[in-house]
Parts: C-alpha cells; structure tokens; sequence
C-alpha cells in the first residue's frame, strides 16, 4: 500500500524498498473553473540539481523539449497536450542505478504552458498529484495529492528524490512559483 503524503512531508524510498532500481514518476492533474476558450496544457519538468540546488548544465533540464538524460538515468516519456482522462497525464521513468554522482537531488515540476497569454493559472487546476511506482511490480509506493493551495501560481515544484547518506527519500514539496516556466529555470540555473 502507497504512502500518502502531506506537504513538506519526506520519506524513505531505498531503504524500505531495498534493491529498488527504477521507478516510475506518475503526475496527474483536472482542470476546473475555466471557460477562456483555449486549451489547457501542464508540462511536467525534471530537474537533475547538484548539492547546490542548481543543474551543472542545461542538459540536467529534462522536459517535452529534451525527453531523455545523457547518462539515460532519467527518460521523459512525452508530453500530454490536454490532460483529459483518468490516472498519470505524464510520466517520467528514472533509473537510480544510473543517476550520475554530481546529481544530489532530482526535482520534479509542472508548470502551464503559455500560461500568461492564455491567462492561466494554477488556482484553475484541481486533483494534482505526484506517485512513485516501482516499476518492477507496478506497486505504488509513495502519493502525494497537492490540495488546493494555488492561486495565482504558473508553477509547481511538486516533489523531489534526494540523496540521504547513500540512499533515495522523497520529499512533498509543493511550492509555487509566478513566471512559469523561465521563472522556475532561472531559479535552477537553467537558460530557458
């Protein structure tokens, strides 16, 4: 049974589950309370961060635009345009074995595209969610459901997997972010 985690919660993700390899990053979201006529679209960003909290290059930026990582730890599987339906609306695969040793933390995010010319935000976004499956046996093993929290925001840092004394946690984070996309890269060390 999944761990279901609240904001700022962390957890251990190795230890418990040892030999765990590669997982699966599921994000799922619903739009709700918009009628401005154009689609909505979520993209969900990984961030490989060294013990700075910044990428050591713009290569440690996986997104629609750059689906996998040169050290094939982390494999973006494609970019959902509307949302529509049940469970995982986009889904990232990482392979702990390969994460390069400069990589302290893995942050995963989601930000609107083009959220400002299509006056969108994430106070119009519902049911956001992060999971981690074992991809092995298809077991959810940790939940995070966001709630409500958002207004005005164009941007998410969802959660992240960190390195702790040589082993994999994950983090609920939660934390929103205004300027989308080149907001949140800035923030990382990112030229977006």
């Amino acid at each position: 049974m999944a761990i279901s985690l609240k904001k700022g919660q962390k957890v251990d993700l190795t230890k418990t589950n040892p030999g765990l390899k590669n997982i699966l990053i599921g994000l799922g979201w619903d739009t709700n309370k918009y009628d401005g006529g154009k689609d909505f679209d979520l993209d969900a960003s990984v961030f490989l961060l060294n013990g700075t909290g910044k990428v050591n290059s713009d290569a440690d930026f996986v997104f629609y635009g750059n689906l996998k990582h040169v050290s094939g730890a982390v494999e973006h599987l494609g970019d959902n345009l509307t949302g529509a339906g049940e469970g995982d609306d986009e889904q990232i695969k990482i392979d702990l074995s390969k994460v390069p040793d400069n990589v302290e933390k893995i942050d995963f995010t989601v930000t609107i595209y083009e959220a400002e010319e299509r006056k969108q935000n994430f106070g119009q976004v519902e049911n956001a969610f992060i999971r981690v499956v074992n991809e092995a046996t298809g077991e959810e093993l940790i939940r995070y459901d966001l709630g409500e929290d958002f207004s005005i925001e164009t941007a998410v840092v969802i959660g992240e997997l960190y390195r702790n004394k040589g082993e994999w946690k994950f983090n609920a984070i939660g934390s929103g972010f205004s300027g989308g996309l080149a907001s949140l890269g800035k923030n990382y060390g990112v030229d977006v």
